[in-house]
């Protein structure tokens, strides 16, 4: 389980290119920590996504893209090409400002959602206060040890 800040989205002006990059347009367009949070009608729409990479990283940092699900509280894909990552598979930064936004919509706290990149994930979702707590199964990308250095040890060593 992941315990996160919650990230409300704001209304936001819809940026130049950015429906153009998409290809289809949306329906709400608003803006978190996490990039823009963009709202289609329906779950079709955002699988039938084939954005513009390139046009998008010019439009927008990231892009999370969301609907209601079909046989989920909702789904999403979360894009991030001006930051190399042109569809990311699961997103926990994401999340933080999807579960307020259908928590609010929904008017319930513990959603399940369903990222549909192609790798894909199930997400449960829950919205205390301001923390999300997401629940899922982990791809596993590194493994390491980090070591910290003694705070007593002198910055300039003679």
């Amino acid at each position: 389980m992941l315990d996160l800040p919650a990230d409300p989205p704001r209304p936001a002006e819809i940026p130049g290119g950015l429906i153009a990059a998409l290809g289809a347009d949306f329906s709400v367009c608003l803006l978190g920590r996490a990039g823009y949070l963009l709202v289609f009608d329906e779950e079709r729409q955002v699988h039938a996504l084939r954005p513009d990479f390139g046009m998008l990283a010019r439009a927008v940092e990231s892009a999370i893209v969301t609907a209601p699900g079909d046989s989920y509280d909702f789904i999403s894909r979360f894009f991030a090409p001006r930051l190399g990552i042109d569809e990311d598979p699961v997103t926990g930064a994401g999340h933080c400002v999807l579960v307020p936004y259908w928590a609010e919509r929904l008017d319930r706290g513990h959603l399940v959602a369903r990222q549909i990149s192609a790798r894909g994930g199930e997400v449960e979702c829950e919205i205390r206060e301001d923390r999300v707590f997401l629940t899922g199964s982990a791809a596993f990308y590194l493994d390491g040890e980090i070591s910290v250095p003694d705070q007593n040890l002198s910055q300039n060593p003679s």
